[in-house]
């Protein structure tokens, strides 16, 4: 019923998977996509899913470990991206908020996978903090020519929503929306066309209420669902479903073989 468009299972806090993946399934979450935030972790992401049929990669270079990519490191990307379970280039994108490199090289390193999408024809999915305004501008260059567009954990208010959507792109909601004061996000919820939202863990990070302080994990993906169906005045089932059609069809995941 349900679709975890974005997890990070490489990550310590999943160590014992069988059980995390148990736990996701008694909760309807029968799908998830694992994310690469760099060449270790995409090829992590890579043997994950390869070794499970329920999930799904990415590659990618994170935001807070951009640099101006060699020809060398595109190439490995460029061969990471071409394996049979990677269903789109990502983390991508650009974080102002804690700027961990510098913003020019950000830019640059977000454009250089841009580029490689494009030549891949898989989707992307975008990390932005304090960025939407750089980030619309580069964005525009390419969103006619990309394959899919995914906006990772979206936070911007309603404008920039409608400024993402008229480009084609997808919004993902985390569990943040379940917070009291996440005000900004339940708008946007409640005035998307439910055809382009999908629904996100972020997990091990940003668990919803009532879990929230704690790790995140994909069963917990419930909660968001319930609260955006709340914001809608739609039954769980009718969000899960819509959401996970929306996952399948821009991730092209109908289309992907399964592990053998």
């Amino acid at each position: 019923m349900l679709l975890d468009t974005h997890v990070h299972l490489d990550f310590p806090e999943f160590a014992e998977l069988d059980q995390v993946l148990l736990r996701a399934a008694a909760n309807g979450v029968d799908e998830m996509i694992t994310i690469g935030i760099d060449v270790d972790s995409s090829r992590q992401a890579i043997a994950l899913a390869e070794n499970h049929p329920e999930i799904h990669a990415t590659v990618g270079i994170h935001p807070h470990g951009a640099r101006i990519l060699s020809e060398t490191m595109l190439e490995e990307l460029r061969q990471l991206g071409r394996r049979p379970r990677v269903v789109a280039i990502g983390e991508i994108g650009l974080d102002y908020y804690r700027d961990r490199q510098p913003r020019t090289i950000q830019r640059q390193c977000l454009r250089q996978q841009l580029e490689l999408a494009v030549e891949l024809s898989l989707p992307v999915v975008i990390h932005v903090r304090d960025a939407y305004g750089d980030f619309l501008e580069i964005i525009r260059d390419y969103a006619h020519s990309l394959n899919g567009l995914v906006l990772h954990c979206f936070s911007g208010d309603w404008a920039v929503a409608r400024e993402c959507l008229n480009l084609g792109g997808y919004l993902s909601i985390p569990g943040t929306v379940t917070y009291a004061k996440a005000e900004i996000q339940q708008d946007v919820v409640r005035k998307a066309p439910l055809d382009c939202l999908l629904l996100e863990t972020d997990a091990p990070f940003l668990a919803p209420v009532p879990y929230r302080g704690k790790t995140n994990e994909p069963a917990y993906l419930l909660h968001t669902a319930t609260k955006v169906a709340e914001l809608r005045s739609l039954t769980v089932e009718d969000v899960g479903r819509q959401t996970t059609m929306n996952a399948r069809s821009v991730f092209h995941l109908s289309s992907q073989p399964k592990p053998s």
